[in-house]
């Protein structure tokens, strides 16, 4: 009977990914067949990579379904359970109370940011643009404490039950005015790291992190303040790279002045 279910579930995801692919499908065959005029090169080796990608994606749609969406909700239901946080002597009334969820957030948002394939392949990128300048590894821990910092921020702004678009105004103007006196080099890159970090990996947990969240916490309303966590994930990135950039700066400037002397 389970292998049952789970055959029934895996064809209707096999056939609805097929429906989300093929419009993508069509516009490459329109454009080669009917624009360019050109035969497709390899042939075998895109329909064997287009099958794969199908398949990559049912199973990856699958797994977030079973494992990763009730993952991150369970943890947020465990940690904000009210008999766990009463054997910790806390004050149930205190968003205090709830510290163990922000280090949980701040570690989750560490370790997926850091595995994020789209931010491993634009790390790998820039290190190769900029000469080994940028390190691969300097900036992919750089935006992981960005995003660490951002959940833990986002985690207690749900259980005190602060207005996102305070965070968000506040963490744009912050990026504003970082973004005059950062080197020019750099800035392009920051925003695009902000943008690689909510991906395949993080996404999935962090939105079920925030939504079981705001299921526990009194008060709360999932479909309001659940959201958000992502937002912030992408924000305060930007905000961690440029801050590195410009430390990276200071520090060359004052080894500059020191050769001087």
């Amino acid at each position: 009977m389970v292998f049952f279910d789970f055959s029934v579930n895996f064809f209707l995801v096999l056939w609805t990914t097929i429906l989300d692919v093929a419009p993508v499908v069509l516009l490459f065959w329109i454009f080669q067949y009917l624009i360019l005029r050109r035969p497709l090169q390899d042939v075998k080796k895109v329909v064997a990579g287009l099958l794969m990608v199908i398949l990559g994606l049912t199973f990856f749609l699958i797994g977030l379904e079973k494992a990763l969406f009730p993952i991150g909700e369970m943890m947020a239901f465990q940690l904000s359970d009210k008999d766990f946080i009463a054997s910790f002597h806390a004050d149930l009334d205190s968003w205090t109370a709830y510290y163990w969820v922000y280090i949980f957030a701040a570690c989750i948002g560490f370790a997926t940011t850091i595995a994020e394939p789209s931010l491993i392949a634009v790390a790998i990128k820039a290190n190769a643009a900029s000469g080994g300048t940028i390190s691969t590894w300097g900036l992919r821990v750089v935006v992981a404490l960005g995003v660490a910092f951002a959940l833990t921020v986002g985690t207690i702004r749900i259980v005190v039950g602060i207005p996102l678009y305070i965070f968000i105004i506040a963490g744009y103007l912050i990026v504003m005015i970082q973004t005059i006196f950062a080197p020019k080099s750099i800035i392009a890159l920051a925003y695009d790291s902000g943008g690689v970090t909510t991906s395949t990996v993080t996404v999935p947990i962090v939105a079920s992190l925030g939504i079981g969240l705001a299921s526990v916490v009194p008060g709360r309303d999932p479909a309001v303040d659940g959201f958000g966590l992502i937002a912030l994930a992408s924000l305060f990135p930007i905000i961690s790279v440029l801050v590195y950039a410009q430390i990276l700066e200071l520090v060359q400037l004052f080894k500059q002045k020191r050769h001087e002397v």
